[in-house]
């Protein structure tokens, strides 16, 4: 499938997700009411989304490949903030493996398409 729009990559609408899961999870009064935690956690999430598009939008794939990075290193950020949460006891376990899960996925997602539009780069040579 050839990508005509931001909106039909596949990491994107996975980040997509993961936006709405980490709103969903600082929704609950605990964390709500600790807006540092909350504020940083929802910022990395957004963050993750918005460079997949601004990359996208950049002009070149090795300015994609750029914006890419930063996501891939924003999908990190909120890694780091999830065992914040669960050292908290904000959220138990089984919440915070999942959330883990998903995030890790989206990096997966991500890493690849900077594999593929490196190979591009390269080929270009």
């Amino acid at each position: 499938m050839k990508i005509e729009k931001f909106e039909d990559i596949e990491s994107w609408k996975k980040a997509r997700k993961l936006v709405n899961e980490v709103y969903k999870l600082t929704s609950k009064d605990c964390i709500a009411k600790d807006y540092g935690l909350k504020d940083q956690i929802q910022r990395a999430s957004v963050s993750v989304m918005s460079n997949i598009c601004e990359g996208f939008d950049s002009g070149s794939n090795k300015s994609f490949v750029q914006f890419l990075n930063y996501s891939y290193r924003s999908a990190s950020e909120v890694q780091s903030l999830l065992y914040v949460i669960l050292d908290l006891g904000h959220i138990i376990e089984d919440e915070f493996k999942l959330l883990y899960i998903d995030v890790a996925e989206t990096k997966k997602l991500i890493g690849g398409f900077i594999k593929y539009l490196k190979t591009q780069i390269n080929n270009k040579k």
